[in-house]
């Protein structure tokens, strides 16, 4: 009997353990590694010498941004880190609740999507509206973009001369019947590119493109960008369309593998002759309900100062929102370019008709 007692108890405390493990292991303060794993409602959400932070930036070198914020000001950061989609679905279960302060989300059609299901407030602030441009940037202040990705042509320089390349419309071109390589329709990225070209071409021109350019596919859609530009190195297709800092991470590794990638691969910027390469954004917004506000604004105001934009420059190869600051000598090396200064909203507000003629079309 002893023994069976012994059992139950054993069993429920590992049951326990194993809960409390996945309730708090995507939480982090930043200030002290040995915190890892608390969770922020126990976590000092009322100092005032807190902010709690969802982001769905998963770099390692943004703890550098965090622990340089908390050295400037003594405000510690208690992060939480997930999927666009769960974080913004947590926000909104949590309601009146919620201790977030900041979402940042690494994609506009998300934070178009946040905005749209309440989770930030308006923030009216002079700093961010100067120094971020208004194409980069919430019209109404609900959210604004910390770092610029171009959404480059990945090329293999054996198959493919850069005088072949123009536009993204060009690509549907029937010369590159089974030559491009793509991620799926579901994934972000490729959504708010259909989305710009909705905005830029209108419903009709971008539906045919699509059709167009799924039919110049070489493979059925898979992997990520990093895998894209993988296959278009191996010969498995000659083009491929990726946001351009996962090449320079390629270009920067120290893996021989990845090296090897980089020798039969460039970066083409596309329409240049017209409007300009697609830019995204790495965007931040204060949350609804964020219980530190004072301290949320000045993060933002934080994330837009050179020392901080530098650190999304140097470490992660993202283009600066700041025009003063110029790339790192990486993404330098890819040369000068004309961007689209077309309101980076219109990813967001075109995103389910694009999710749509996307699967008009076939894309998978």
């Amino acid at each position: 009997m002893k023994l069976k007692q012994k059992s139950i108890f054993s069993l429920l405390t590992g049951i326990f353990l194993v809960s409390l493990t996945a309730c708090g292991s995507a939480t982090q303060n930043t200030s002290d590694a040995s915190n890892t794993g608390q969770n922020t409602s126990n976590s000092g959400e009322n100092s005032v010498n807190t902010l709690n932070l969802y982001s769905a930036r998963h770099y390692d070198s943004d703890k550098e941004l965090y622990d340089k914020f908390t050295q400037e000001t003594g405000i510690k950061i208690n992060l939480i880190e997930g999927k666009d989609d769960e974080l913004i679905e947590r926000i909104k279960t949590e309601g009146n609740n919620s201790p977030a302060d900041i979402l940042i989300t690494v994609d506009v059609g998300r934070l178009w999507r946040a905005q749209q299901d309440g989770v930030f407030q308006k923030v009216s602030d002079k700093e961010l509206e100067t120094v971020i441009p208004k194409y980069l940037r919430s019209s109404d202040g609900y959210w604004f973009g910390i770092s610029k990705r171009a959404r480059v042509i990945i090329y293999n320089k054996q198959k493919v001369k850069p005088a072949e390349l123009s536009s993204y419309e060009e690509l549907t071109n029937p010369r590159w019947k089974g030559r491009i390589c793509s991620r799926s329709s579901g994934n972000i990225y490729n959504q708010s590119l259909v989305a710009f070209l909705i905005e830029k071409d209108g419903k009709e021109k971008t539906k045919q493109w699509i059709q167009g350019f799924v039919a110049n596919f070489a493979r059925p859609p898979e992997g990520n960008d990093i895998d894209q530009i993988k296959d278009v190195a191996s010969g498995e297709c000659d083009v491929a369309i990726v946001n351009h800092y996962y090449f320079a991470r390629l270009l920067k590794s120290s893996e021989a593998k990845n090296q090897e990638v980089t020798k039969n691969v460039a970066v083409f910027f596309p329409n240049q002759n017209t409007n300009g390469t697609h830019i995204n954004i790495s965007g931040v917004g204060m949350t609804i309900n964020a219980p530190h506000k004072e301290n949320a604004l000045k993060f933002m105001n934080f994330l837009v100062k050179p020392e901080a934009q530098e650190i999304f420059a140097n470490n992660n190869h993202e283009y600066p929102v700041l025009s003063s600051l110029k790339p790192n000598s990486t993404v330098a090396g890819f040369g000068t370019f004309k961007e689209s200064d077309l309101d980076v909203a219109a990813s967001g507000k075109n995103n389910e008709e694009a999710v749509k003629l996307m699967d008009e079309a076939g894309w998978k």
